[in-house]
């Protein structure tokens, strides 16, 4: 009997185990403050590095503050200035401020990583993302790789490395215009510059194939 019991134990744990291993979203670093997380049901916290957090979680940080995040399914963004966002499964819901998003080199698991703002979705597998939205405008810049957006009034584009989508929002009527390259200077002075590439614990996973894809070199080498 004890054999038989301990056998349906087992039988139990593994059937459980997908479930029960699934990993969490977590904080991964905090270079500065002030930079705050919002369980569901619970009251806003400071974000702390090794910090689980879980579906509906809100983040929010005010200038200076910054952090970095990785998801369940390995993707990871960075945010800063006074953004403000939530976590809807694979996908992030993007309110206000700064972000950076990308997708690990050789992971796996290649489903697309989504990010949501009020006027449009940014769409990247395997590629490196920069969005920006405040009261004035809405800018999607692609620092390596194909990014696909999908606006809410049903335009769609595709970014290749080093093109940006800009949206001027102070204006009686939003128009979408197609996507412009940027020039190498520009590109390398947002690199050099960027608070959300530079000055954390360890380099972004797509550090070296932006430097490589655009020909210019950051200043993070940690």
């Amino acid at each position: 009997m004890r054999l038989i019991a301990t056998a349906a134990l087992v039988g139990v744990m593994l059937h459980a185990a997908p479930s029960a291993l699934a990993k969490q979203p977590t904080v991964v670093d905090v270079p500065n403050g002030p930079a705050f997380v919002k369980l569901p049901g619970r009251k806003e916290v400071n974000a702390r590095s090794g910090q689980d957090l879980v579906n509906n979680t809100v983040l929010r940080t005010s200038k200076p503050g910054r952090m970095q995040i990785k998801l369940s399914t390995g993707r990871q963004f960075r945010m800063g200035g006074n953004a403000l966002l939530q976590l809807k499964n694979s996908t992030v819901k993007l309110q206000r401020g700064a972000l950076i998003g990308w997708i690990q080199p050789g992971l796996k698991n290649r489903q697309p990583f989504t990010i949501q703002t009020r006027l449009a979705t940014a769409s990247i597998q395997g590629t490196t993302v920069f969005i920006e939205l405040d009261d004035d405008k809405l800018k999607v810049f692609s620092w390596e790789g194909e990014v696909k957006v999908a606006t809410t009034s049903g335009e769609s584009y595709t970014l290749q490395s080093g093109e940006q989508l800009l949206v001027e929002l102070n204006q009686p009527t939003i128009t979408w215009s197609s996507p412009v390259k940027i020039q190498e200077a520009e590109a390398s002075r947002r690199l050099t510059k960027s608070r959300l590439i530079n000055g954390f614990a360890t380099p972004m996973d797509t550090l070296q194939d932006i430097e490589r894809e655009l020909g210019v070199k950051a200043l993070d080498r940690s």
